[in-house]
């Protein structure tokens, strides 16, 4: 049985996050990947898109961007990424996310990572998409900017994705590709249509 209703919940963790040094650090919103993952969630019918950052002057740019984009000329200007960005929301912490991930489901989400690197236990795509045909709870996908999530954050979620690699080695994508790739490798219509 499939569940093309199945509940999936994004969350763009700007800290705890590593630099390159291996340092945790607080990064830098983005006016791109607030746009390109909102979009990109609102195609692939995601209910929320958690942005997660604890800077009181970063969240208030987020939701002055999000009420020009909803409520202002910005609506009627380009009424498509209003509606993108009616699934955006801004929360200090991850934890403040999956609380509010329970208050609207009534369920514990379970937490997919997603990483550049491979892990013992990371999941296939096409395993993951299995699971999710079955599963009737939520799945909260997390990605990190920066240089990733911190390796604790990784391995206190219930599934690790794979890497997604292209045809070379180069493995370095912009955290708004890798999300698009990973929504389509594990949401697109032409993966459900048996399963439906």
């Amino acid at each position: 049985m499939g569940r093309l209703d199945a509940e999936i919940f994004l969350g763009l963790i700007h800290y705890p996050i590593r630099n390159k040094e291996g340092n945790i650090i607080t990064t830098t919103i983005t006016n791109l990947d607030l746009h390109d993952i909102a979009r990109a969630g609102k195609t692939y019918n995601i209910n929320k898109y958690f942005v997660i950052n604890p800077i009181k002057a970063q969240q208030a740019l987020v939701k002055r961007m999000k009420k020009y984009w909803t409520s202002e000329y910005g609506a009627a200007y380009i009424p498509n990424r209003s509606e993108a960005f009616t699934i955006l929301e801004i929360v200090d912490t991850l934890e403040d996310s999956i609380m509010m991930i329970k208050e609207l489901t009534g369920k514990e989400p379970l937490l997919v990572a997603t990483d550049a690197k491979i892990f013992p236990n990371s999941v296939s795509y096409s395993e993951m998409r299995e699971i999710i045909s079955v599963s009737d709870r939520p799945f909260y996908i997390i990605f990190g900017t920066g240089w990733g999530l911190t390796e604790e954050m990784v391995k206190s979620c219930d599934y690790i994705l794979e890497p997604v690699w292209g045809r070379g080695d180069f493995n370095h994508l912009s955290v708004r590709s890798a999300a698009s790739i990973i929504l389509d490798r594990l949401l697109s219509a032409e993966w459900w249509e048996d399963k439906c």
